[in-house]
């Protein structure tokens, strides 16, 4: 799957998650930067995520995720 699917998707799924339908990611967006973003809408997203692209994060990638960038990284890889 590319970089761009993987985005377009995860994009649906932060709209949805954090209830803002102009969001709009980037390799650099933190949680800091949605004003929604908590630590329960997080793991939602988290669970949301998993469910949508149908892999399983383990610990260490949890740990890895700064940025949404790393998110959309470590998706990639496990879709390979």
């Amino acid at each position: 799957m590319k970089r761009e699917e993987i985005v377009e998707r995860l994009t649906l799924i932060f709209r949805k998650v954090f209830n803002e339908k102009d969001l709009v990611l980037r390799d650099d967006l933190t949680a800091n930067d949605v004003e929604t973003w908590d630590s329960l809408t997080h793991m939602l997203m988290i669970t949301e995520v998993e469910n949508e692209f149908q892999i399983k994060f383990k610990l260490k990638d949890l740990n890895k995720m700064k940025q949404v960038g790393d998110l959309i990284s470590i998706v990639e890889s496990k879709l390979q």
